[in-house]
């Protein structure tokens, strides 16, 4: 019987269905595994069943040298926080979870369009502050979102959902920047360069994967190019934006305002972030609903039982 650790508690249907995979061990803590942990699971158990935070670095695989674990089932479409490339160099398969996660990201994309153009977050304070003293012709005046041009970075599935909802839903002209041709259902320009995007956008969404290749490149040569009246959004990953940069474009009236549903050093928020009205921050929800995470964990109970069988992988990364 092989022997599974699950690094953190499972949602409803999941938690029988990967307990009945094996003799498993699953944590309580929600916290991502420390360095110790994530030694011991690679070294005592067959499949590890990990997720955001759950660091399987280079240096990790290096110090286990050759591993027991097989897979690492992914719980998430992301997977920056494993080096893939040292765990085929040991052989450890890995595999994620997309498609589940497209149209409830997408959703939280526009929530945090209007949540910042609209000052839907500033708003809130003020109510629950008691500072409201009505209704007047000049309050809190934001960005009417309809009609506007929103851009795109990124035009994969969840860039194509949201851009899709943008378009249809709110009539906005879309714009994209992406690393491949995209044969899209829906009217959209491509351009060549992020500052190209950038100046041509009222909003900026990024929604392409993490990993080295695409770190920081939400920077500063994005936000310079960028309206002083436009709003920057972020709901891939944390590390694709360089925070210090966007930052500074914050504070310098560069841009006017930013949506973000993750960080660079999650769950750290800098605190020059906490402290601007014109940020809408959300706790990395991009997927937090039953019925996706639900989805989520049975793509990666799948992704196990192949595993077991010694069939193909639904979802190799």
């Amino acid at each position: 019987m092989a022997k599974i650790l699950v690094t953190r508690p499972m949602p409803g249907k999941v938690d029988p269905a990967v307990r009945a995979l094996g003799e498993v061990e699953m944590r309580e803590s929600n916290i991502p595994l420390s360095g110790d942990e994530l030694r011991r699971a690679l070294a005592e158990f067959d499949i590890v069943l990990p997720t955001l935070g759950d660091r399987f670095s280079a240096e990790v695989f290096a110090d286990v040298g050759q591993p027991r674990a097989k897979l690492l089932a992914n719980f998430g479409m992301g997977y920056n926080h494993i080096d893939v490339d040292a765990a085929r160099a040991l052989g450890v398969a890995v595999t994620n979870t997309p498609g589940a996660v497209t149209d409830a990201t997408a959703d939280i994309g526009m929530l945090l369009i209007l949540m910042t153009c609209r000052r839907g977050g500033e708003g809130e304070r003020m109510v629950r502050a008691g500072q409201w003293t009505g209704w007047h012709p000049t309050q809190m005046l934001g960005l009417l979102v309809t009609g506007k041009t929103v851009g795109i970075v990124g035009m994969g599935n969840i860039g194509q959902a949201l851009a899709r909802r943008c378009h249809f839903g709110f009539g906005m002209d879309v714009v994209y920047f992406t690393r491949s041709p995209k044969d899209l259902g829906f009217p959209a320009r491509a351009v060549d360069s992020l500052a190209a995007l950038g100046a041509a956008c009222d909003v900026v969404v990024s929604c392409v994967p993490g990993g080295a290749a695409t770190r920081h490149m939400m920077g500063a040569e994005l936000f310079d190019a960028m309206k002083p009246s436009a709003h920057f959004v972020n709901i891939s990953r944390g590390d694709v934006v360089d925070e210090t940069a966007l930052i500074a474009a914050l504070q310098a009236g560069r841009i006017a305002g930013a949506g973000l549903d993750v960080y660079e050093f999650e769950p750290e928020v800098p605190e020059a972030l906490l402290a601007m009205e014109n940020v809408a921050l959300l706790p990395h929800l991009g997927t937090a609903t039953l019925e996706v995470r639900e989805s989520m964990g049975m793509m990666a109970v799948d992704n196990i039982r192949a595993h077991l069988a010694g069939k193909a992988l639904p979802n190799p990364v």
